[in-house]
């Protein structure tokens, strides 16, 4: 008979690199929305800066996955019943917000899912919830950082190019605008490209019943390689496609850019994406540059930003908890009697 483990198996493996693509396709923008808005690069040019160095960052430090497989969940609830159910919840979620042209949380969204899930199938000591308080800590204090630190670099930047002609700087951070997109898709892939790694790293250890391969997890790895291709593969193909919706409304819609605004807000999304990662915390990508962008637009004057547009994202950042949490244990629920 055919081994139905198996079949699981190769079901999360297509779920997961749906799921990058998914992220992908929502997240080009925060990599590449400004430097297309500022016109610095083309659109063509710019996905594939972005999906270049998303699949490096996506191959390198790898903190975020293991937080991702195995730092939501205890142990026990781990399986293939929850990982289907938090990926499908993520990705409609994600699916229908790109249509709308609105950049969310993948990585909250997965989040509550998996978290939802878990107590679905084995209740509230399903969670582990120091982990959870870390992640949901960062939902307030990375937007913080994101707007603060835009905000403050930009004004920085005012003060040190005062006496420039503006010719001079659009010349200038035309060039540094490029290196900025590419450190946005680095991070990006370091943080939130973790994410199907991680969850194909969690269904090769509930097939293998091997935990051990969590601490193999490499891209010189024999065993593990191929995940951390695959994953980087999805989402730079998901950015090569570009979800050409949320690229507008980051772009053009928040905020009049120009190259020196693009510079300070990607600069300092990234710079804050990187720490995290750094420290195995996931990230909202989306928060961070986003606010970003408010930031920097915040520093001509408060009207500079349409709010409207911007209370419209912060919205959708809102309800991605509880809609991908609510179809998390809605589907696990659903489907528990398969299992």
């Amino acid at each position: 008979m055919p081994d139905s483990s198996l079949g699981l198996f190769i079901l999360i493996i297509a779920l997961a690199i749906g799921f990058g693509v998914v992220n992908g396709f929502n997240d080009a923008a925060n990599a590449i929305a400004t430097v297309i808005g500022t016109r610095v690069l083309s659109p063509r040019n710019a996905v594939m800066l972005a999906a270049v160095f998303n699949f490096t960052g996506a191959a390198t430090g790898l903190a975020v996955a293991r937080t991702i497989g195995k730092g939501i969940l205890v142990p026990e609830a781990i399986s293939y019943l929850t990982m289907i159910a938090a990926l499908a919840s993520v990705i409609i979620w994600t699916t229908l917000a790109t249509y709308r042209g609105l950049p969310v949380s993948i990585t909250h969204g997965f989040v509550a899912a998996m978290a939802a899930a878990g107590f679905a199938v084995v209740g509230s000591e399903a969670v582990v919830w120091s982990v959870m308080g870390q992640v949901l800590s960062a939902v307030v204090s990375a937007p913080v950082l994101g707007f603060t630190g835009g905000f403050m670099l930009m004004v920085s930047l005012f003060w040190i190019f005062r006496r420039s002609a503006p010719e001079r700087v659009r010349s200038i951070f035309s060039k540094f605008q490029i290196i900025s997109s590419a450190f946005v898709a680095y991070a990006h892939g370091k943080n939130d490209g973790q994410m199907p790694i991680g969850v194909m790293t969690m269904a090769l250890v509930v097939y293998t019943g091997r935990p051990e391969l969590w601490d193999n997890l490499s891209i010189g790895n024999s065993e593990t390689w191929w995940i951390i291709v695959i994953s980087a593969l999805a989402i730079s193909s998901g950015m090569a496609i570009g979800g050409w919706r949320v690229i507008k409304t980051l772009g053009l819609r928040v905020t009049t850019l120009r190259p020196v605004h693009g510079f300070a807000a990607q600069a300092s999304g990234a710079a804050v994406i990187e720490v995290a990662s750094q420290l195995g915390i996931p990230v909202s990508t989306t928060h961070c540059v986003s606010t970003a962008i408010m930031g920097v637009g915040a520093t001509r004057r408060l009207s500079a930003v349409r709010w409207g547009v911007a209370g419209n994202i912060i919205a959708a950042w809102i309800i991605t908890f509880p809609v991908c949490g609510g179809l998390g244990y809605l589907f696990a629920w659903l489907l528990k009697p398969l299992f």
